[in-house]
């Protein structure tokens, strides 16, 4: 399959009843049931008779009901280098050291195939860029969210991605994050002990876990975070879980009725900056400490805060 295509499915009385994800997968041998179910999460299916889009795999057909299911064409087996801007901290011939804007996707990903980092690094370290991590994240040892800013390291070559990601994997090194969030600690230091796992229902979340959660440590003052683990979205679940969710956070900040500025409330993403990254250099093993200053719509924002009477 080379090029996008449409299908219009018609439920006869066999699957009637069925979940919708079930009947098109019967009804299109060519696509596995996880693959119609990613179409369907992706907006890619909708009803034959007005076009609504349908959304939840799990719906019920009934006989004679008809479905367009769009499949877009597959996308290219590697990234292609794409020159994109960086603002790059540290470079020598085993690694980079950059400060990730908000916004700017890591790797290529379902919505997201290109204009990413990866695309970015491609065309700034040529074929020398490490391929350790696979052909869609060469040179990634570590990511932050898209909507995350701050300090990052990247491999350059195979030597380099083994030292760093042994380093990752051993938390020998030093993450500090500084976020704005809602209300405040009940005590100005104090540390997060709290297993993450995924959220019992909704799996493209993480939640505080009692049981079968990984162990996530995580040490937080008002305005700072420093890591002893690298859980998914630790941070942000973290200080949700204490009460000060991040400011902006689509997915676990759900306290809105705070007093503060109308821009507290409007703020356009996560207000979680990664400013400090401290690791020894995989190959010389000198101790390198990279620090940056808030984001601009961060600092903005601190600037107003701290104005209000």
């Amino acid at each position: 399959m080379s090029e996008a295509q449409r299908h219009i499915v018609t439920i006869d009385s066999a699957p009637s009843g069925e979940r919708l994800d079930r009947a098109l997968a019967a009804a299109l041998p060519a696509l596995t049931r996880s693959r119609v179910k990613a179409l369907i999460e992706s907006r890619r299916v909708s009803l034959a008779d007005g076009g609504t889009v349908v959304e939840e795999p799990s719906r019920k057909v009934k006989t004679g009901d008809r479905f367009i299911v769009d499949i877009p064409a597959p996308e290219p087996a590697e990234p292609e280098p794409q020159a994109l801007a960086l603002d790059i901290l540290f470079e020598d011939g085993d690694l980079l050291v950059l400060n990730k804007p908000a916004g700017l996707v890591v790797h290529p990903a379902p919505g997201n195939p290109d204009h990413t980092l990866v695309n970015a690094l491609l065309a700034h370290c040529g074929a020398s860029l490490s391929g350790i991590g696979g052909v869609r994240r060469p040179g990634i040892v570590h990511r932050l969210d898209k909507d995350t800013s701050g300090v990052m390291v990247v491999a350059k070559n195979d030597a380099a991605h083994q030292g760093l990601s042994k380093l990752f994997a051993a938390h020998d090194l030093t993450r500090i994050y500084q976020a704005l969030v809602w209300g405040a600690p009940k005590q100005k230091r104090g540390t997060v002990d709290a297993a993450i796992g995924r959220h019992p229902v909704d799996r493209k979340r993480m939640a505080v876990r009692t049981s079968s959660g990984r162990q996530a440590v995580t040490v937080a003052s008002l305005m700072g975070a420093k890591l002893h683990t690298g859980r998914t979205h630790q941070v942000r679940v973290h200080l949700a879980h204490i009460g000060c969710p991040v400011v902006g956070d689509p997915v676990y900040g759900r306290r809105r009725n705070t007093a503060g500025p109308g821009s507290l409330k409007s703020f356009g993403r996560q207000a979680l900056h990664a400013a400090v990254l401290e690791f020894r250099h995989p190959r010389t093993r000198r101790e390198m400490t990279f620090a940056t200053q808030l984001p601009q719509d961060m600092a903005r924002l601190v600037v107003e805060l701290n104005s209000v009477k």
